[in-house]
């Protein structure tokens, strides 16, 4: 045996693959370029030592046959500086320039090819150098990724724009999977999603949806070629909304409506590690602040975990097999993904309450969930090192042919070499390893998610509880799987499972089940995002039961709720409900909207908000009828003073209220009863205008007038002194009656008024007839307003409304008790 083939063979023998290394060794002699450095002498002196070039062409086939096949490779890896540290994205980007320097186009894919073998093998050095850390490694191969999937956009975009025209909107490319939580391995493929702004036309014949797909399409199809030179990333879209069925490109109004309407749990977990990789950074953001929501709901349905559960089962039996559980250290029992599954688990959970749970990084994660106890320490720490464990054998097991595979092999001798490369002596040293890691692993994944006490049914009324059943199952089947083709994602279908019986006991509460169940399918297909809604009614039962009340109590909040769903969260969001709101509280809050002279739709919108809220405290039965009452007055109060002061800031009119509105005793749908005081009589009539006009929000609250002097027939203001001589001389005793709620709510005269009014008013109390002509006009709007019967006439029948209201008027005139309020 020559000494050239000692010296092989006593090289070799130092790896766990001697037979792998010693051919490479003699195949690397064979191709070394001459005039460079011996390469023994380059062994002897290699940076990271030769053991640790050794140990990569024993355990990598494919990084020995790049070395044969370019020796140059190996002659760059000797500078000292090139394996030393990780490479930043900068400097990473330098050296790929200079490597491709003067190419573009095919050629410049091949360069690109090229280069990205050529650190693939740089990276895969420093790590079985053991000079790299997990982290640093998935690192440095995601942002490799992240570089070519730039590199290759960045040409197919300018080609496409030269030959087609320019888009007016933006491109990004979202990384998911490991590449979004930069943890890729040798052999991942990369997830990503392509987003575009808005739809639109490049020109009359392309739409951005077309352009925009084909350049995705030119991007994906550089990627799944492959070449003599080497390959890129292979790129997986399965990712995208409906998958391979689905477009390749999506704008971020369609993403939202899909995500919103049909997005199920393993989406969700796709996209907490969603992350920009390419294209615009802008349109990445807001798709990600866009549907944060969804990611991290506020509210999330007790059975997430089940599903979690139920993917991984399926992955088990549908990806894995039975006979590979024990085998697969990514999938398998135990394996890579029950420890992810543990984390994302509980960063859906609790990731909106906690923002630094919104993590992409499993091993950042992991000690986030630890310090706020939602993981046990020792449970976390478990998790850290079984992770790191499991990733360093998959990277062994990809690292042999860059092939995607996570089996640990049976065959003996190929067990002892994979064993070998992780520095176990044997491979039943290495099995035992793996089964501590594994089986620990299992246990916190089936106590996370796997093994919890079943949800108890709840017990809801059943279709007995409505008039008309088959309607009613029509409608429930409605609601769980939609109209005709309208899709409902299965998750969807599953949440309303639980939401069903829930609903149909709130239902069966109210007085009009059937109506109610009509009322609220129509706000279920109005509120549009159905999956997300659902969620949040079954995970907070109070919710459902306002919506349920709300419907059934009034047909005016229905049309409110259907016509703008979006109230719904305004109007239940902290506090709002617990509390009343003033008139100076209301004044400020119309002072923040977009309103102005002849655009009052803000201040229509605000009321119709704020009537809906008063509406629900009512339906809730958290504020009383007088509460109730006042708030109605406050915020047509502010409406009125707010409206006023837009449109005509310089007048000094002074606006009295009468009669419930004076009183502070409003109603819903009631008029407001007013006297303008004061001699600007435009202000007024722009007042009335405005107040009355309507919208698709209504009106904002149209004002009665008949009660100033002289009704109908009299001027729309009136000055103090003709208020005076009215009052005294012509004034019937209703009318001075009248005055027992006058209340000035703005303008100078508001003091004068008053006092002039409370003299007639006292005047009239001492009338010798006031209880006689008081009960007349009692049994006049009796007859003239009653149906004829004192059942349904509980306002203006005997013992109603109007006689109690009567009565202490009368009592307060006759004693001359001033008290503008009934209650």
């Amino acid at each position: 045996m020559s000494p050239a083939s000692d010296w092989f063979q006593a090289k070799a023998a130092q790896t766990p693959n001697p037979g792998q290394a010693e051919r490479t060794l003699r195949r690397l002699a064979e191709q070394w370029p001459a005039g460079t450095a011996d390469l023994r002498t380059l062994l002897d002196e290699f940076p990271l030592g030769e053991h640790s070039l050794l140990h990569l062409i024993s355990v990598s086939s494919i990084c020995a046959g790049r070395l044969v096949r370019d020796p140059e490779i190996l002659l760059w890896l000797r500078h000292p500086d090139v394996c030393a540290d990780r490479r930043g994205p900068r400097r990473m980007l330098a050296d790929l320039r200079a490597f491709a320097e003067g190419l573009n186009g095919t050629a410049n894919f091949r360069a690109l090819r090229k280069w990205k073998g050529r650190e693939v093998l740089r990276i895969a050095l420093r790590e079985v150098a053991e000079v790299a850390q997990l982290e640093e490694t998935t690192a440095e191969l995601s942002q490799l990724a992240e570089i070519c999937v730039a590199r290759v956009l960045e040409h197919w975009d300018a080609e496409l724009r030269a030959r087609l025209g320019p888009p007016k909107t933006e491109l990004a490319i979202l990384g998911l999977g490991k590449l979004g939580g930069r943890e890729l391995n040798h052999s991942s493929d990369i997830d990503v999603i392509f987003i575009y702004g808005e739809e639109g036309e490049v020109s009359s014949s392309l739409s951005n949806h077309q352009w925009f797909n084909r350049l995705a399409a030119k991007v994906s199809e550089t990627f799944s070629s492959t070449h003599a030179d080497g390959s890129l990333f292979r790129m997986d879209l399965r990712l995208r909304p409906e998958g391979s069925a689905g477009p390749m490109a999506r704008s971020l109004e369609s993403l939202e409506n899909y995500y919103a309407g049909f997005g199920e749990t393993w989406e969700r977990l796709a996209l907490i590690k969603a992350r920009f990789i390419a294209g615009s950074e802008e349109l990445a953001y807001d798709f990600l602040r866009q549907h944060q929501p969804f990611i991290y709901p506020r509210s999330p349905t007790p059975e997430l975990l089940d599903e979690i559960a139920a993917i991984k089962l399926r992955i088990e039996r549908d990806v894995v097999g039975h006979e590979n559980l024990d085998r697969n250290v990514k999938l398998g029992t135990g394996g890579i993904r029950e420890i992810e599954f543990v984390v994302q688990a509980l960063q859906l959970l609790h990731g909106a309450r906690n923002a630094f749970l919104q993590e992409t990084s499993t091993l950042k994660a992991l000690p986030v969930l630890a310090e706020l106890q939602l993981l046990p320490p020792a449970e976390a720490h478990d998790l850290e090192r079984a992770y790191r464990f499991l990733r360093r054998v998959e990277h062994r097991l990809q690292i042999e042919a860059e092939q995607q595979t996570h089996t640990i092999p049976e065959e003996p001798q190929a067990l002892a070499h994979l064993a070998g490369s992780l520095g176990f002596a044997n491979g039943e040293d290495f099995g035992q390893t793996l089964r501590q890691h594994t089986e620990r692993v299992r246990s916190i994944f089936a106590r996370v998610v796997a093994e919890r006490p079943s949800d108890k049914d709840t017990n809801g009324a059943g279709l007995e509880v409505f008039a008309h059943e088959q309607n009613a199952e029509k409608a429930l089947s409605e609601l769980g799987h939609g109209r005709g083709s309208f899709h409902v994602a299965p998750r969807t279908r599953q949440i309303y499972q639980k939401l069903r019986p829930m609903l149909l006991e709130w239902l069966g509460q109210g007085a009009d089940p059937d109506a109610t169940l009509t009322q609220f399918l129509r706000f279920v297909e109005a509120y549009g995002m159905r999956s997300l809604l659902f969620e949040l009614l079954v995970a907070n039962p109070r919710l459902l039961e306002l919506v349920v009340k709300t419907l059934d109590a009034s047909r005016f909040a229905t049309d409110v709720l259907i016509r703008r769903p979006q109230l719904l969260e305004e109007v239940t969001a902290t506090g709002v409900l617990d509390r009343s709101v003033s008139v100076d509280r209301h004044l400020k809050a119309l002072g923040a909207t977009d309103a102005m002279p002849g655009k009052l739709d803000a201040v229509r919108a605000y009321r119709q908000a704020q009537l809906l809220r008063i509406l629900v405290r009512d339906a809730l039965g958290v504020a009383d009828l007088p509460t109730l009452y006042r708030e109605h007055s406050a915020l047509a109060e502010a409406c009125l003073l707010f409206v006023s002061r837009l449109i005509a800031p310089e007048s000094d009119l002074t606006i009295v209220a009468l009669g419930k509105f004076g009183g502070r005793d409003l109603s819903y749908g009631a008029d407001l009863d007013v006297v303008f005081v004061g001699e600007n009589t435009r202000a007024a009539q722009d007042l009335v205008v405005e107040m009355a006009k309507t919208s698709a929000e209504g009106p904002i609250s149209p004002l009665d007038v008949r009660l100033r002097p002289d009704g109908e027939k009299g001027t729309l203001t009136a000055p103090l002194s003709a208020c005076e001589s009215y009052y005294y001389a012509r004034a019937q005793l209703w009318e001075l009656q009248a005055l027992t709620r006058a209340r000035p709510i703005c303008g100078s005269l508001g003091v004068d008024y008053l006092q002039l009014a409370q003299r007639a008013w006292r005047a009239a109390g001492e009338r010798q007839d006031l209880f006689i002509q008081i009960d007349g006009m009692r049994e006049r709007i009796r007859r003239e307003r009653g149906t004829g019967s004192d059942i349904l006439d509980f306002k203006t029948g005997f013992g109603g409304i109007v006689e109690a209201e009567f009565l202490v008027q009368a009592l307060q005139m006759r004693a001359t008790a001033w008290a503008p309020q009934f209650h």
